[in-house]
């Protein structure tokens, strides 16, 4: 199991107009995907712009354990020699994965039709999180696994002996398990058929065409089912890791709430499925335009270029959530500051974050004097003036200590959080990029 850390608090005040450009990380759900689908190929995989975050260099290291080699060269090209589908071999060591939910669970997937069994851990945040609702549908291709009560890490996986082709609906919005069993259809004889009612993320599907995978996509009148095509062989290929629109979030927003900002962030990620913050803010009359728009590697990419707006409260529309589950914590913020108030809904994924997030939100805006409504599945927040002045509590969330050092560049008196030390699982630049742009950060004490 990871070791603790030692916290580190951190405060953001109020500061001049932040100008400049952000040039944020590599998309770390791509940066995941391409190393185990790297893993999952016989030669050689070159991935450049990689997010070389905790997270992410966690999959690495669990990827050599399975026998795959990654490496990384001077220039920073990372290069993976896979094993093939099915080509892995059963690790010496318990597989820690630290922090990273994706990376644990994208892996359960990837090894479930293996016929190898595997020790899955992390940190104390990662042994909250729920991991039943993977596990049990990976038990139709085969698999066995044993764990904690509430199948809580540490945890056992048995892969499938006979691995053999699903029909499965994924009833929670949720990118993870509907890769999850997509990644673990490919090790099963025969055609899966993977339904949902939501449509989520979809950088796994888009990944393994260019991989080569017999997979298709059938739209449906409220969602869709992803068609797997198992026992192939993918091909190596080149990827170009676009830039984080979950990390382009907290420059963004600080910007538009820190008069007289404007900020460029170049090569962002602008995946249809991943741009609800965009439109959201957007709606709310955000000054965000896009440049250079253009493709790579079947995603579509673009510099955003955001500027102090005076904001608006809106309801933001339910259906709207899977396209920016991660970024809610940073909306609050953008609406603590936006005339009125703005409703959010359909947030029943935040609870099983890395915290409860969507109870951290609420504790660390009513800690700023900011009024918030709470219920079970969103909140209400009423904006207008922030009289920050509070000290959040991350619960080793890195998006709760990231959004709410924002908060502090805009309010009456300087925001604290209790622990940055996690911002290094997803954002290891993030002091660095934001002070380069104007943000004063203020150091303290532990």
């Amino acid at each position: 199991m990871s070791a603790p850390q030692i916290q580190r608090p951190l405060a953001a005040r109020r500061s001049g107009p932040l100008r400049g450009t952000a040039a944020v990380p590599g998309d770390k759900s791509i940066s995941h995907r391409a190393l185990i689908l790297g893993a999952l190929t016989v030669g050689e995989t070159r991935i450049s712009g990689l997010l070389e975050a905790g997270d992410v260099l966690d999959t690495a290291k669990v990827m050599r354990q399975f026998g795959a080699q990654a490496t990384r060269d001077p220039q920073g090209m990372w290069r993976v020699w896979g094993t093939g589908v099915g080509g892995w071999g059963a690790p010496a060591d318990i597989l820690d994965f630290g922090n990273s939910g994706t990376g644990s669970r994208l892996v359960m997937g990837a090894m479930a039709t293996t016929h190898i069994t595997a020790v899955f851990d992390g940190d104390t945040s990662l042994r909250k999180r729920p991991m039943k609702r993977v596990l049990e549908p990976l038990e139709k291709f085969g698999a066995t696994w044993e764990a904690r009560e509430g199948a809580l890490m540490p945890l056992t996986l048995n892969g499938a002996d006979l691995p053999i082709r699903i029909d499965h609906e994924v009833t929670v919005a949720s990118a993870q398990v509907k890769s999850a069993l997509i990644l673990g259809a490919l090790g099963a004889a025969g055609r899966s058929r993977i339904a949902q009612t939501s449509l989520t993320r979809d950088h796994t599907e888009k990944m393994l065409k260019a991989f080569g995978a017999n997979v298709s996509v059938e739209p449906l009148k409220q969602g869709e089912i992803v068609h797997v095509m198992g026992e192939v062989e993918l091909k190596p290929c080149t990827i170009d890791v676009p830039r984080d629109p979950s990390s382009a979030a907290f420059p963004l927003v600080a910007a538009l709430i820190v008069p007289g900002s404007e900020v460029t962030i170049p090569g962002v990620l602008l995946n249809e499925r991943r741009i609800g913050l965009i439109d959201t803010l957007k709606d709310m009359g955000a000054d965000i335009t896009v440049s250079n728009a253009r493709e790579s590697g079947g995603e579509r990419i673009g510099d955003l270029v955001a500027r102090h707006s005076t904001l608006k409260g809106v309801e933001v529309p339910p259906d709207r959530a899977p396209s920016m589950i991660d970024e809610y914590p940073i909306l609050s913020v953008a609406a603590a500051f936006a005339e009125g108030r703005t409703v959010m809904r359909g947030l029943e994924e935040l609870r099983v974050k890395e915290s409860d997030r969507l109870a951290a939100i609420v504790a660390g805006l009513r800690a700023n004097g900011v009024n918030v409504d709470e219920s079970e599945d969103g909140m209400i927040v009423h904006g207008g003036d922030v009289a920050g002045g509070g000290r959040v509590v991350t619960h080793m969330d890195h998006r709760i200590a990231m959004s709410f050092l924002v908060m502090g560049l805009a309010a009456k008196t300087a925001v604290t959080v209790d622990d940055v030390s996690m911002i290094a699982t997803s954002f290891p630049t993030f002091e660095n990029l934001m002070e380069g742009i104007g943000v004063e950060f203020l150091r303290i004490n532990a």
